[in-house]
């Protein structure tokens, strides 16, 4: 008898050989091989290859540790190396595999994806081929759960609805011309070919050249260039609507890991992720190369309204309503002309100072010899408010001046030069804007930080310019900035443009019915749907659609002139105006307080929130900080800042991972520059991002 068939208890043979157990997937076939733990990976999967004896291409292929949960994609490591015994089972599988992407506007991509990537990377990968730019900005999202509603039912409503399957995409394959088209991923070329023309929104090439030899030219790619209307109301009513912030918190534990590969975080072939705009810091937004970026910004700002996901006043909500009223006509128009107008000429000169236009980053400025020589002030008659509880006591008035980041008070005028009655330092403050335009109301909330919490102030304007000057200058206090920085003129005219884009009569007459292909209930969110209902109890609901038609008419009328581009870019603006955006909630436990609060984090600042009245408790500016921890071991979260005591925390409902990794990418997101050259640091993303677990 030979030896090396003699089998030992130990599961190994006399000649110190052993079975290795594998799982080929493709062929749903069991495989045992002999080996050694001196043979190396390549080795393993070289000799199952000959075994199988199947004519195939397995280069795709790579071996998955099922119990480490783990890729063994280092083939020279030998099985001793990786730890692999006799007990161990391992899949012989594809790295690239299905998914279905929800894209931001809600639409389903079936794409096929490396397993075996990283998340970051991966994600780089399929917005090379949908041709995103900056896809740093993105992630993926375990689709949240209405706990209301049983998942079988929500799954078959939701893709009833919403369901469009577009062509197989394959980003990284290697084979198509449209990876080298799109070889530089989230960067600014100067051969970059333009998708969109800056002054009007349209094509300037055909859509083949946006995608080049992608299967998804040959597929219907105005799912991702170009907005398409809801179709029915009912839609709004299916999608989940998180009830309170704290629902919405719990939404924010589904990011995925970017550092982790897909397989890693049990993601399933054909499984459901969400696509979406994770760091809301959107660097360089160039129309003029960024057609599908835009569009599904648009989208995603969109339906966080419609959901609700974002709090806006009634009148914020018209105008939101008549832009996109307005953005849905211009593209069913820009749709048909696309077809004929393909190859339209532009003045490459005209296109390129256009081009500098937008993306200046301070606009047009008529003099900033004045910003050298001097730093511009604000003075004026300003009324101020300081809320106390049980208390009808109203604002006084006082002459106030802003110099630098600081806002002094003064009894009149003619005491300006004496000692203040009030003083504020605006560095590190909250700024909330508490605006009604049909009442004429201009108030600016600030929460300014002390050594206890924050000291609520609040400032009265009596009319539009004075409210946009000193908004802008409040901001940019807020941030440690003065009024002398480029970006506050810009500021103003934003401000201004916004409560324009507000302006509408109080009291419009609906006497006759209005016949019009608009349809207010898939334009405004069922809250405000509901408030109108409520409002007029005895009417018919053909009367309230007509009323809330002829209210987003008459918003209508403020933007009906703008291109399709600049109607999504005000949308965009508009979306990142409102006080919450940008926020991302999670549920914590502070050091020192046994119930569980709100932390928010943004792209310049950590905010501990009360979940019942949604304002700012405390703000601390990245600014400010130090360095950030994490101790695994507990879960808590340490972040250490210069001037103030540091800050802990412990998550709950969601892995800290999730928390470290937005305020990681956050500040990796700030070191970006306008540098042509320049490419994305992965290695540094994953530093700042990653941690030591």
């Amino acid at each position: 008898m030979a030896l090396d068939g003699i089998r030992m208890p130990d599961g190994c043979y006399a000649d110190g050989t052993w079975e290795l157990k594998m799982h080929v997937t493709d062929l749903n076939k069991d495989v045992s091989l002999r080996v050694t733990g001196e043979i190396h990976i390549g080795g393993v999967m070289l000799k199952l290859v000959e075994k199988l004896d199947v004519k195939k291409d397995w280069s795709d292929h790579a071996l998955w540790w099922e119990k480490k949960k783990t890729w063994l994609l280092k083939t020279h490591w030998t099985l001793d190396k990786y730890g692999i015994q006799a007990d161990a089972r391992l899949l012989f599988t594809p790295q690239h595999k299905l998914l279905r992407l929800q894209l931001p506007n809600m639409k389903h991509m079936k794409v096929k994806v490396n397993f075996s990537d990283r998340v970051f990377k991966a994600v780089s990968d399929i917005c090379k081929t949908f041709n995103i730019r900056h896809p740093e900005e993105l992630s993926l999202l375990r689709k949240p759960r209405d706990p209301k509603k049983k998942k079988k039912k929500l799954e078959e409503s939701e893709e009833e609805a919403l369901e469009l399957e577009g062509p197989l995409l394959t980003p990284g394959s290697g084979t198509s011309v449209a990876l080298l088209i799109y070889s530089s991923p989230g960067l600014y070329s100067k051969t970059m070919t333009p998708t969109y023309d800056s002054r009007d929104g349209s094509p300037l090439s055909p859509t083949s050249a946006w995608f080049g030899d992608s299967p998804l030219s040959e597929g219907n790619p105005s799912i991702l260039a170009v907005s398409q209307p809801i179709s029915s109301p009912d839609i709004l009513v299916k999608l989940y609507k998180p009830p309170s912030l704290l629902d919405k918190a719990k939404i924010n534990q589904g990011w995925l890991d970017s550092s982790r590969s897909l397989m890693e975080q049990d993601v399933k072939e054909n499984e459901v992720l969400l696509l979406r705009f994770k760091y809301h810091s959107f660097f360089d937004l160039n129309p003029k190369y960024d057609a599908i970026r835009v569009n599904q910004l648009y989208e995603q700002a969109k339906w966080a309204i419609l959901l609700e996901e974002i709090e806006c006043t009634e009148e914020e909500m018209m105008m939101f309503a008549a832009l996109q009223y307005h953005i849905n006509k211009l593209s069913i128009m820009s749709s048909d002309n696309h077809m004929n107008n393909s190859e339209k000429e532009v003045d490459e000169v005209d296109a390129a100072l256009s081009d500098l236009e937008i993306t200046l980053e301070g606009g047009k400025t008529s003099n900033t010899l004045g910003d050298i020589t001097s730093i511009p002030e604000l003075a004026d008659y300003v009324k101020v408010f300081k809320p106390k509880k049980l208390t009808l006591k109203g604002p006084k008035q006082y002459w106030c001046t802003f110099k630098d980041i600081t806002i002094s008070c003064y009894k009149s005028r003619e005491e300006a030069h004496g000692i203040p009655a009030h003083q504020m330092n605006l560095r590190g403050c909250e700024v909330t804007p508490d605006v009604n335009i049909s009442g004429q109301k201009f108030n600016i909330k600030l929460l300014i930080p002390v050594a206890d919490g924050m000291n609520e102030i609040w400032l009265r304007c009596d009319t539009e310019k004075q409210y946009a000057q000193w908004m802008a200058a409040c901001r940019l206090a807020s941030k440690g900035k003065t009024m002398a920085d480029s970006s506050y003129n810009l500021e103003v005219q934003n401000i201004l443009s916004f409560l324009k884009m507000q302006h509408m009569n109080p009291d419009p007459q609906i006497i006759e019915p209005i016949t019009t292909d608009i349809n207010p209930e898939c334009l405004v969110s069922p809250r405000y749907l509901k408030k109108y209902k409520n409002k007029q109890v005895h009417a018919g609901p053909g009367y309230i659609r007509d009323l809330i038609s002829a209210r987003i008419l008459e918003a209508h009328q403020n933007v009906a002139q703008m291109s399709l581009i600049e109607a999504k870019m005000r949308f965009i603006q508009a979306w990142q105006s409102l006080p919450e955006f940008g926020i991302t909630h999670f549920l914590a436990k502070f050091q020192g307080s046994k119930r569980e609060e709100l932390i928010g984090i943004t792209y310049n600042r950590l905010i501990r929130i009360d979940a019942s009245t949604r304002d700012a408790i405390k703000t601390w500016r990245f600014s400010n900080m130090k360095q950030w921890n994490v101790n695994w071991e507990i879960k808590m979260v340490t972040v250490e800042f210069a001037d103030e005591p540091s800050l802990s925390f412990i998550c709950a409902e969601v892995d800290c991972k999730v928390v470290h990794e937005f305020i990681g990418g956050y500040i990796f997101l700030s070191t970006r520059a306008k540098d042509q050259n320049e490419s994305l640091d992965e290695e540094m993303f994953y530093k700042l991002t990653s941690g030591w677990i």
